[in-house]
């Protein structure tokens, strides 16, 4: 019997996503769930799980193609896959195991814990999943594994005899290259949004610095214990995320948006952290802050952070955001003017925490100081409110006990 496989559902709000890879070909045999290939919408990128066991037939779709929720992508004769070949030669010449038979040797396990986005650079090197180490969670195959095998094994690449790159001058001068690309849909949407926020919204950002004496002290002195109590490093984000939360609580403008000519405040603090990944800027959202602990946000952040960095988050980790906190300073920014992420009317910029001299009580001490930048909707947000709620982060956050204290 044949099984037409088509596009799933597409969260709300795409219309259309991109077929990025096929994980198989016309002939090969599949195992049910396994995934066949990637779909790359605005912010994530979905997989097209098998429906059953059997021999793909035909592909509809090719790579690249824009398509949308209910296209037909491919056809699959149900049934037992055929019998494959116990290894393959790599160009290496090693004998490793033929994914085919991944789920006979046991290892199909290993190949679902792949994401998508180390799925394609596996695919791109012909490396097997089976020969590199994974040090992500329980295991799992990671970005880095792949690119820190390929880079232990760069010697091997060579072959006794292969030509080598050659960087010779030509004419006296180095050759003028260029390299246009397409952008990514990511890209793309990151694009539209920027431009969206500076047309929609009156920003306008202003700034302090705050102090972190007391935060690093208190970090030193039970990091260790912390850790072993709650199994996950003690940040400074979950310092600024509980000290944004009791500011926004006094300022409730700052957690609200404008829809139309509506202001609409939230009674709930859902905090998106911007991460960095290899697809571009993605901001996944903590919910609930002013409920999680310390180790709560640690641990949410952490994790996130980890799914946003090996491509397995999802719409709904990066949807629905009251405020945002960057952190620049982690790529060694000293100040910069955050742009928002509609519809929120603030994100708070973090920067680099660095030693400086300043006057505490007529005398000169040098202490850590980082600056604080929030960009805020003018439409809706005063200045005199924007400078408080940073004023308020400030002392909460050169006072930790304020956090505790609630005061």
């Amino acid at each position: 019997m044949t099984i037409e496989i088509r596009v799933p559902p597409l969260p709300e709000s795409v219309t259309d996503a991109t077929l990025v890879a096929w994980h198989k070909k016309v002939g090969d045999g599949v195992s049910r769930d396994e995934s066949l290939a990637d779909l790359e919408t605005d912010k994530v990128v979905l997989e097209v799980p098998a429906p059953a066991n059997g021999t793909l037939l035909e592909i509809k779709v090719t790579d690249g193609a824009t398509v949308t929720a209910g296209d037909l992508l491919a056809v699959l004769e149900e049934g037992d896959a055929p019998a494959a070949q116990i290894t393959k030669e790599t160009p290496k010449g090693r004998a490793v195991p033929d994914p085919k038979i991944r789920e006979s040797e046991g290892t199909s396990e290993a190949a679902h814990k792949l994401s998508p986005s180390v799925r394609r650079l596996l695919d791109e090197h012909d490396l097997d999943a089976t020969i590199v180490v994974g040090t992500g969670k329980d295991g799992r195959i990671t970005k880095s594994d792949v690119m820190s095998y390929l880079k232990s094994h760069s010697d091997e690449n060579v072959a006794p005899g292969d030509p080598t790159p050659d960087y010779s001058l030509d004419d006296g001068g180095p050759q003028r290259t260029e390299e246009r690309v397409p952008m990514t849909r990511l890209r793309a949407r990151i694009a539209d949004r920027m431009v969206e926020a500076q047309q929609s919204s009156a920003m306008l950002t202003t700034f302090n610095e705050v102090d972190l004496t007391e935060v690093i002290n208190l970090r030193t002195r039970y990091k260790e214990s912390f850790a072993k109590e709650h199994g996950v490093k003690l940040g400074f984000m979950s310092f600024f995320a509980k000290a944004a939360v009791d500011a926004l609580k006094k300022f409730p403008a700052v957690n609200a948006s404008v829809e139309d000519k509506d202001i609409v405040y939230h009674n709930y603090f859902d905090i998106g952290v911007a991460v960095s990944s290899d697809r571009g800027l993605m901001v996944p959202v903590v919910r609930d802050v002013d409920l999680l602990s310390f180790a709560g946000v640690e641990s949410a952040i952490a994790a996130l952070g980890e799914k946003a960095r090996d491509g397995s988050i999802s719409m709904e980790d990066l949807t629905g955001g009251t405020f945002t906190i960057t952190n620049g300073g982690i790529f060694g920014s000293m100040l910069s003017t955050p742009i928002l992420n509609p519809p929120q009317s603030a994100i708070l910029g973090m920067h680099a925490i660095l030693k400086r001299p300043i006057a505490i009580n007529d005398e000169v001490v040098v202490r850590p100081m980082m600056y604080l930048a929030l960009t805020y909707d003018h439409r809706i947000i005063d200045g005199k409110e924007a400078v408080q709620f940073l004023v308020s982060i400030k002392q909460s956050l050169e006072d930790p006990s304020r956090l505790l204290l609630q005061v």
